[in-house]
């Protein structure tokens, strides 16, 4: 005797056509639905990973916007830093280390995509030293084009390097190690396409096989090595996928005692994944590897709503239904709600688009496009293969008679003494996960990148880097422009000014050491009066400036010709959120404070720059991202159900989680960053499918089958709960 039951308002009539008319057109759909499949799964091969620094950057932001306009000309955010240390006896002032770091620095200088302007080492005719002699200041490369590693030439190069002032820059503290400096291009100049950062990894790779022996070793750092790392440890991402996948199977399996319940489950669930693989080269996007577990979270979200399909249409063939009204009961009483669910998932990854950084847009978009696409395959699809499917014997054997013991049981939920306990209990919890959210830090961290193990050898070789020189990776540029001045640098209050900034930055913790004109113009100064400390200050006449006026080279990337732009390098000792609040708002107090007239101190550039103006970019968007996200569930809900109860019961379980969420971030030490931020939209997506799913189930039972409240819940987790799990 069939389930199925005549439709009783007009939504019920609209989705009981559309039941009908998918069944009738069951055959050519089907035709259809393989040919789209084929088509698009030819299309998936070819897409590629498409990561980029540029995407990165909060276009919009003011930090950014002073970072475009003067990043070509200063550079410094997308950078790479080659160690080269020895570990032999002595420092790096013999003939084999010499050898090994004039190879390292030809080769950094020409791997794809580096700018050829911006590579610094010893090695370099742009690193030069400057002396003061009997006839006046002399310089010269540190290093001579006819450089002989004998005893003469190292003591040479030995005094040319502490002259040069690059000892904790260029040269290690210990001088035990040397760094080769380059930044890189988005686009490689000598193809026109853009950059290939696994190439530029592999490329890095190669230079420390090369070079690395029993006395040499090599240390690597920048974005292009994270990326190169990140997209190595892809292998690992999918072989852990490959775990879940077996285990969702098995486990599908024990649940519905039914291979082909669960080889349909599955397929169905990797069919959005396939069609979003395929649509992405059409619409020319790639896979960023930091947004590489987007496919992975629709993978889980069909499952959930797969699961929920064949689990109502198996308990309908149970009850003697055939396999074709099995299948349209099923699509009436889980369109609605699932289609409602699938949307509210969509919207979750439709409002992290509210931050405005391209690499969020693309995450929103794709994962956006998964989940709609998902409407189509469990749906559509599914149903449709359903009504051609046979129930095995086996899946029904086992079936509990009566009621189920463990549902009856947690029925108990339900009931008033029961259901204060546990209002009284997720209080507690809330409160409890409203202290450690506040906990929650945006941005990084921990020392060096948190995206790979602590213990990964770009990790191990940041700390040494770190440890060893004054400069590291992360690095802030404050940009200092000058207005109506021809010679700004020969100005005694532009000068002064940017001393004193350079002083002020120098005592903020987390600074680690800060490189301006007006520091070196200083040295300069000193050296001219017979190194004389008591005269290493900045003169007030424009005369006695101009002796430290070989300080404001162009060369030096510290200012424009002119001086009409003085670049001040803010080295941090590392990129946390914390640090970089703290740091940034001592910057910004400074320039708040500042009244010299005719400049203006603005942020920032560096990678501490753009990484600064993504944090504040994810901070302010969060509060906006979740005010939409739940306000378009709200209203989901209410236009569903027509009952603010509903609404209520849906939201809160879901708000309790997303704070809990929180404070669990917050102890792990997770920061909220772009490649968390889909874990929190995907924690309020799934909550969301859930709470519809039952809701439904019991406003059903309420109000078409007359049962108690207690009967309700139980036979919602009986046909719903049971899949959830």
């Amino acid at each position: 005797m069939s389930n199925m039951r005549e439709p009783s308002t007009r939504l019920e009539v609209i989705v009981d056509g559309i039941a009908n008319w998918l069944i009738a057109k069951r055959k050519v759909l089907s035709v259809l639905f393989v040919l789209i499949t084929l088509a698009l799964g030819a299309s998936a091969l070819r897409v590629h990973l498409d990561p980029g620094f540029n995407k990165l950057i909060p276009l919009k932001h003011p930090f950014m916007e002073a970072f475009l306009k003067h990043g070509a000309t200063f550079a410094g955010a997308n950078r790479v830093l080659v160690s080269v240390r020895w570990k032999g006896e002595g420092d790096i002032y013999n003939p084999e280390f010499m050898k090994v770091m004039r190879a390292v620095t030809d080769d950094v200088f020409f791997t794809p995509g580096v700018n050829r302007a911006q590579v610094f080492s010893i090695f370099t005719p742009n690193v030069k030293y400057i002396e003061v002699t009997e006839e006046g200041f002399a310089g010269e490369v540190v290093i001579p084009s006819r450089f002989e590693a004998d005893a003469e030439g190292l003591a040479k190069v030995r005094a040319n390097v502490a002259r040069s002032g690059e000892i904790g820059r260029l040269v290690a503290t210990d001088l035990k190690a040397a760094l080769v400096r380059a930044d890189l291009l988005e686009v490689d100049p000598s193809t026109g396409k853009k950059l290939d950062y696994s190439d530029v990894s592999h490329k890095l790779e190669e230079i420390r096989a090369k070079y690395s022996n029993d006395h040499i070793d090599i240390q690597i750092i920048g974005f292009a090595k994270v990326v190169g790392d990140v997209m190595e440890g892809l292998f690992t991402v999918i072989t852990f996928f490959g775990i879940a996948f077996v285990i969702t199977a098995v486990l599908l399996w024990f649940y519905s005692r039914s291979l082909k319940l669960t080889v349909l489950a599955l397929v169905v669930a990797l069919l959005p994944v396939v069609w979003l693989l395929g649509i992405l080269p059409l619409i020319g996007y790639g896979i960023d590897p930091m947004s590489i577990l987007v496919p992975f979270l629709i993978f889980s979200i069909g499952v959930s709503h797969a699961v929920q399909m064949t689990n109502a249409w198996k308990q309908d063939v149970l009850a003697g239904d055939s396999a074709v009204d099995a299948a349209k009961i099923a699509f009436r009483n889980l369109a609605i709600p699932g289609t409602v669910a699938l949307v509210t998932n969509a919207l979750g990854f439709m409002v992290i688009m509210l931050i405005d950084i391209p690499i969020v847009h693309e995450l929103g978009v794709t994962a956006c496009l998964g989940v709609l696409l998902m409407i189509i395959t469990n749906k559509m699809i599914l149903p449709i293969i359903l009504s051609h499917l046979s129930l095995e014997r086996q899946a029904g054997a086992g079936q509990q008679q009566g009621r189920n013991k463990l549902w009856w049981a947690i029925s108990a939920f339900a009931t008033p003494r029961v259901a204060l306990a546990t209002f009284a209990v997720s209080l507690g919890l809330l409160a409890v996960g409203m202290h450690y959210s506040r906990q929650l830090l945006t941005g990084d961290v921990g020392a060096g990148v948190p995206e790979l193990r602590a213990e990964s050898r770009y990790n191990r070789d940041n700390d040494i880097v770190v440890a060893n020189y004054a400069i590291g990776m992360d690095v802030l540029s404050v940009y200092v422009e000058t207005q109506d001045m021809t010679e700004a640098c020969l100005s005694w209050p532009v000068m002064n000014a940017v001393e004193r900034f350079d002083n002020t930055m120098r005592g903020v913790a987390g600074v680690q050491s800060v490189t301006s004109v007006a520091g070196i113009a200083k040295v300069a100064a000193g050296g001219n009066n017979e190194g004389n400390p008591r005269w290493a200050g900045l003169q007030r006449s424009e005369g006695a400036l101009r002796t430290g006026a070989r300080a404001a080279v162009p060369d030096l990337g510290l200012n424009t010709e002119g001086c009409g732009v003085i670049h001040i390098l803010v080295y941090l000792k590392d990129h946390q959120g914390a640090t970089l609040h703290h740091v940034v708002g001592e910057v910004e107090k400074f320039i708040a404070a500042e009244k010299t007239p005719n400049i203006q101190f603005r942020m920032a550039g560096g990678n501490a720059g753009v990484a600064a103006a993504t944090n504040e970019a994810v901070e302010k968007a969060e509060i906006e991202m979740l005010s939409a996200i739940f306000g378009a569930i709200i209203l989901l809900c209410w236009l569903t159900f027509r009952t603010w109860k509903a609404v209520l019961c849906i939201m809160v379980p879901l708000t309790i989680v997303s704070i809990l969420c929180n404070a669990l971030m917050a102890v792990l030490g997770v920061g909220l960053k772009v490649p968390t931020l889909p874990v929190i939209a995907l924690g309020v997506g799934v909550g969301v499918d859930y709470g519809i799913y039952l809701f439904e189930r019991m406003q059903h039972e309420l109000q078409d089958n007359g049962s108690t409240l207690r009967e309700a819940f139980y036979e919602a987790m009986r046909q719903r709960g049971t899949a959830a799990v």
